[in-house]
């Protein structure tokens, strides 16, 4: 590492208090280190992405995402295809991708994470979808992406929600919405999947994740998935009902191997997903649209194609 830019959003993960004063802690860190590193300062996922590029064209070889998975979300589709590493200062909610590389989640142990750590390349999640507007648009990921459900709570729980309610709050209408979401259907196909995999048709949610594990009570979502393969995990549901949604979440906490009746998975790397019927187009029907997110980012809906792009980012993380 020689050159480094260290992109903060002040919004990630609920709290500004201190945390521009701990970036500077680190910013002396790694100028001790001799890395020319400068602290940029991102105020939407917009800007944030304009600036990745404007560091990979400045020469950086390093670009810190200082914030939570989102955050990591914009920085990697600047980055992916380019030799610049990702680096990871947590400083979000979840945090998926730090705890799955084993970073530690002070920044300070963080920052030295990056200074002593080793490079890896690995493959991204791309998908295509319809965006909010109706327009084509695609999107990599390097955590997960999903259809159905978990989308459609992402679509109801707009951006800064968290923050104006409050967690208790915010899970507390994640939970009614979970109860009240008709479960719509919809049709996914894998191509290049798992041998005894066949087409499967006719489900209510979709996620196709990269990492193995997410940290926090639920660690391990799709057993089998990982960083090191080209492919995706493919955990889908064949089933409406939602006790069997809350077993498979029990099954991670509990860390069990319980087969959950409706709930399956195969690894791939292309699936589709598409309306059963004709795509709905008004207002109107708003309720039978299926959401599409990406890395707990809200991205559009159906029709959607999850692919995967071998060698697509470097990123840097302490040495397994």
């Amino acid at each position: 590492m020689r050159k480094a830019a260290l992109l903060y959003n002040p919004d990630s993960g609920g709290s500004r208090g201190g945390r521009q004063a701990e970036l500077e802690s680190v910013l002396a860190l790694l100028r001790n280190a001799n890395v020319e590193a400068e602290l940029v300062l991102t105020h939407s996922p917009e800007e944030a992405e304009e600036r990745v590029r404007q560091a990979v064209q400045a020469g950086m070889d390093t670009v810190f995402a200082c914030g939570g998975d989102g955050t990591i979300h914009c920085i990697i589709q600047g980055l992916a295809n380019t030799s610049v590493a990702l680096a990871i200062l947590p400083m979000g909610t979840a945090n998926a991708l730090a705890h799955d590389l084993g970073i530690p989640m002070n920044l300070q142990g963080a920052a030295q994470a990056a200074l002593h750590g080793v490079t890896r390349r690995v493959a991204l999640g791309r998908i295509q979808f319809l965006d909010l507007q109706g327009k084509l648009g695609a999107r990599f990921f390097v955590v997960a992406a999903g259809a159905g459900v978990d989308a459609h709570l992402f679509y109801k729980l707009h951006a800064g929600t968290k923050q104006r309610m409050g967690m208790a709050a915010y899970y507390a209408k994640a939970w009614h919405l979970w109860f009240s979401y008709p479960m719509p259907r919809f049709q996914i196909e894998f191509g290049d999947a798992d041998s005894d995999k066949r087409p499967i048709t006719d489900v209510t949610e979709l996620m196709a994740v990269r990492i193995q594990n997410f940290g926090g009570l639920l660690q391990e979502l799709a057993p089998g998935a990982s960083l090191d393969r080209n492919d995706v995990r493919v955990v889908y549901c064949r089933t409406a009902r939602r006790a069997a949604y809350l077993l498979y979440v029990a099954r991670g906490l509990l860390r069990r191997n319980w087969k959950v009746s409706g709930i399956e998975s195969a690894s791939s790397r292309r699936v589709s997903c598409r309306y059963l019927q004709a795509s709905p187009t008004d207002e109107s029907s708003e309720t039978a649209k299926i959401y599409v997110e990406t890395d707990g980012e809200l991205v559009g809906t159906l029709p959607a194609e999850i692919t995967v792009v071998p060698d697509a980012l470097t990123v840097l993380a302490p040495d397994k």
